[in-house]
């Protein structure tokens, strides 16, 4: 299959080809395949500490030489409501109670940090060839530590302001996200999922809004869906559905079996598991809260109420309260 080189040709991989960076449920493993493999592996940070991070990253360096991408969150620390946090508990009290756990107990908060300077002391230490970043970019200072460290920068587009924004402060390449994307949507200057687009009409519009390299990602798995973005003008293609059956991934046994069943018309864009918009297989919790509920904390923290639910759940087999990210 011919295929544009420019971007191949900026970041040094054979194939036009980006697995996406799925948080908890993607590793060393399945970058190490990706890379080896002529395409471009990603290692998903948000949820890691410094330390894993540069464990990881000299895992992946054992195994392949090949460029990799570190993946980091840039989303807004939340101010906390207090109250809608209570209602939001509250709203859940009665799952705590089915599962018979004590939702006085303490939280335990999952890692979520936005990119500091903690992680750019890592990029600047081991130089990857990509860093990209999802829901924007990081403060100025911190975005000219990394420009400084060498790598290609990229960032997620979810609408035609949004590309030329990323453009204006300096990526490499933008990703232009579509409405069929699974996992959180890289909005960060739009505030209205609903008026979201597709990847097939927002693609075009980005590739003729911008001079850099646009990456089509949402609802592309196989190779009609590529070539079909390679017509749009898009230079290369992110995939992340697709990556979540290989044995290289790490994604859970209550995933899994969601995967074997879903059908087209049974995911949902929802704000209800972790308090931002996200595409995943409609759960329980999607269609007895949402999909979208106006009392779910702020990004992230609805998640911190969710996670003693989630792991109780999935301990019995069901994906109920599980995050089952998934394109449409």
């Amino acid at each position: 299959m011919a295929f544009p080189k420019n971007f191949t040709e900026l970041i040094g991989v054979r194939l036009p080809i980006i697995q996406a960076p799925m948080a908890g449920s993607s590793d060393a493993e399945l970058v190490i395949a990706v890379s080896e493999s002529g395409g471009l592996g990603s290692l998903p940070c948000a949820m890691l500490n410094a330390a894993k991070v540069r464990s990881a990253y000299r895992h992946i360096r054992q195994r392949t030489t090949q460029p990799v991408n570190l993946n980091f969150f840039c989303h807004r620390v939340p101010l906390v409501d207090h109250e809608r946090e209570r209602r939001w508990r509250e709203l859940l009290a009665s799952y705590y109670t089915e599962l018979g756990i004590d939702p006085s107990a303490p939280l335990a908060l999952p890692n979520r940090k936005p990119f500091d300077e903690a992680m750019c002391d890592v990029v600047s230490e081991l130089k990857p060839a990509v860093v990209s970043f999802h829901f924007g970019l990081p403060s100025k200072q911190l975005l000219d530590r990394v420009r400084a460290a060498g790598p290609r920068i990229i960032s997620s587009a979810t609408t035609v302001e949004e590309a030329r924004w990323l453009e204006g402060e300096g990526c490499d390449a933008i990703i232009s996200q579509g409405l069929e994307a699974g996992g959180h949507r890289g909005m960060f200057l739009a505030k209205d999922v609903a008026c979201q687009v597709g990847t097939i009409a927002l693609t075009p519009q980005i590739v003729d809004a911008v001079k850099v390299p646009v990456i089509a990602a949402g609802g592309i798995a196989d190779a009609r869906g590529i070539v079909a973005a390679f017509a749009l003008g898009a230079s290369a293609i992110q995939i992340g559905t697709a990556y979540l059956r290989c044995p290289e991934s790490r994604t859970s046994a209550v995933h899994r079996r969601a995967l074997e069943h879903a059908r087209e018309d049974q995911t949902a864009v929802t704000n209800v598991i972790t308090g931002r918009p996200a595409r995943g297989i409609i759960t329980r919790l999607i269609q007895e809260l949402g999909p979208v509920n106006p009392l779910a904390p702020e990004f992230p923290r609805a998640a911190d109420a969710m996670a003693a639910l989630r792991a109780k759940a999935e301990q019995q087999g069901s994906g109920d309260f599980s995050p089952l990210w998934v394109r449409s």
